[in-house]
């Protein structure tokens, strides 16, 4: 009888029951009273449906020589981690683009807190990942190192590698965090080590929790005072804010798969809009983001890090079901002059674009690099040297439209570090370059003549060179020196972008 029951097998399913949320009815309602899901709810809503394997399922935590065998397998269910490999969106990039290893600490035990086995099963998982070069998803929240797991010989567990593995993988594949509640310590070291951090409002991210800030001396402060999400997310930490739990899910779907492949279905914006974003008036601001939406495909468009170094935007973006990184000056901050946020912003997308073979937009509008006595309290001597490595390292396409502004130093950097280093440099009509920007080079060419000027006729002196080194360096005298590939009808920006894709 093929469906006899088995007392074997009958006990292995219900010590499987007692890790699901299924068994866990009570500890489910209170998570739930919380307003929060469990770590099985988020993964089953990350992964396609029945994809999920778990590792290490049975684990329990090591502290047999504190506790019942029955109580940890009551209370410590996985050891406080569900980790396996899953797929991620197979329907539309097919199974091998679509697996990814799958890692959530489970806070409803011990805190997610990381012990002895959990420490043990990440390992295994992250392995995983390495041997089959798969992305890496990691739901983080948790309190950090437990000191509760006594079955540790007295080690220190300074000698376990999950640290190593996780960092190990950065830049060989995606590796994305999503945190939401309390992330402390060893659980935000993870974090950290992720590409993107996605995190929702109510999270708290920091190296440490209240019992290690109190323990060193630093003073008493409640969670909530630590990392929270507003420090987070202006300081770079955090790459994407998401509504809730369930936001923060659909958002790192979302971001993965710019890495899994093309789109078939996609949708182009009108390109004329492309005509009518930068305004005539070259005193006149406009905003970078309606550029980005004039040429790429609709609904495409994931700003990373928006509120962080503000005078660059870094998305990633689709043209023609491609997908792409972009970087973009904005001149609503410091007239699109890049500080030392902004280009540490670039650095580390372009990295990423690099790392994962994105082709790069740049929509360059700069008068170049922030200087002053203020500025270089920053760093910026290094921090924009920084861009230039990072841009003489680039081996994967990279095109240039200049919008406006493209000068200086800050416009070599937006191009890779040479106009000549993009696959393409055009720009649209109402493009302008120069070795510093117009206003700068008049007062520094002509400090003589203006010193000398009656004051009547100085501004007027002053707007006269402006515009005659205006006409210099706008962009259709530039193509005429073939410091320009061309200038373009800006509606005819997705043409050359595709280029890059087809090249």
């Amino acid at each position: 009888d093929l469906d006899r029951q088995r007392a074997d097998l009958d006990e292995v399913r219900q010590r499987h029951l007692r890790t699901l949320d299924e068994g866990r009815q009570a500890t489910v309602a209170k998570r739930h009273a919380q307003g929060r899901r469990t770590a099985r709810e988020n993964i089953a809503d990350l992964v396609d449906a029945g994809s999920f394997v778990e590792y290490g399922a049975l684990a329990v935590a090591a502290q047999r020589s504190r506790r019942s065998e029955e109580d940890l397998i009551a209370n410590t269910p996985a050891d406080g981690l569900v980790a396996g490999l899953a797929t991620i969106g197979a329907e539309r990039f097919g199974r091998a683009a679509a697996e990814a290893v799958v890692v959530s600490y489970d806070y409803t035990v011990l805190a997610g807190t990381q012990g002895m086995r959990n420490h043990a099963k990440t390992d295994r998982v992250f392995d995983l990942a390495a041997r089959r070069q798969v992305p890496v998803v990691l739901f983080a929240e948790g309190g950090g190192g437990r000191p509760g797991d006594t079955d540790v010989g007295g080690a220190a567990g300074l000698d376990v590698p999950t640290f190593r593995l996780l960092a190990g993988l950065r830049g060989r594949v995606p590796l994305v965090c999503i945190v939401s509640g309390r992330c402390f310590a060893g659980n935000a070291a993870l974090a950290g080590a992720c590409d993107v951090i996605i995190a929702t409002p109510d999270a708290n991210i920091g190296m440490g929790g209240p019992a290690m800030i109190e323990g060193c001396g630093l003073g008493v402060y409640p969670p909530e005072a630590i990392g929270p999400i507003e420090v987070q997310r202006h300081n770079g930490v955090v790459g994407l804010v998401a509504r809730d739990e369930a936001h923060a899910v659909a958002l790192a779907k979302r971001y993965l798969s710019y890495f899994q492949g093309a789109l078939r279905d996609w949708e182009a914006p009108d390109p004329r809009l492309a005509r009518h974003v930068v305004p005539q008036n070259r005193l006149r601001a406009y905003d970078i983001r309606r550029a980005i939406e004039s040429i790429a495909d609709i609904g495409s468009i994931l700003e990373l890090r928006p509120d962080y170094g503000v005078g660059v935007v870094t998305a990633l973006v689709r043209v023609e079901g491609a997908a792409y990184g972009l970087i973009a000056n904005s001149s609503h901050h410091l007239g699109g002059a890049i500080d030392a946020e902004a280009a540490d912003k670039a650095g580390d997308f372009l990295g990423l674009c690099e790392s994962f073979r994105l082709p790069v937009i740049s929509l360059c509008d700069t008068p170049g690099f922030m200087v002053g006595p203020e500025a270089e309290k920053e760093a910026t001597v290094r921090r924009f040297g920084r861009m230039f490595v990072v841009g003489a390292r680039l081996t994967v396409p990279v095109g240039m439209i200049i919008l406006r502004k493209g000068y200086g130093l800050g416009a070599m950097a937006m191009a890779g570090g040479s106009f000549r280093a993009p696959q393409f440099t055009v720009a649209w009509p109402t493009g302008e370059i120069g070795g510093m920007g117009l206003e700068g080079a008049v007062r520094l060419g002509f400090r003589k003549e203006l010193a000398e000027a009656d004051p009547d006729a100085r501004q007027k002196l002053f707007d006269r060179l402006v515009e005659a080194a205006y006409q210099h360096g706008k962009a259709l005298r530039s193509a005429t020196t073939f410091e320009l590939d061309d200038v373009i009808d800006p509606a005819d920006s997705r043409v050359w972008i595709s280029r890059l894709i087809r090249g």
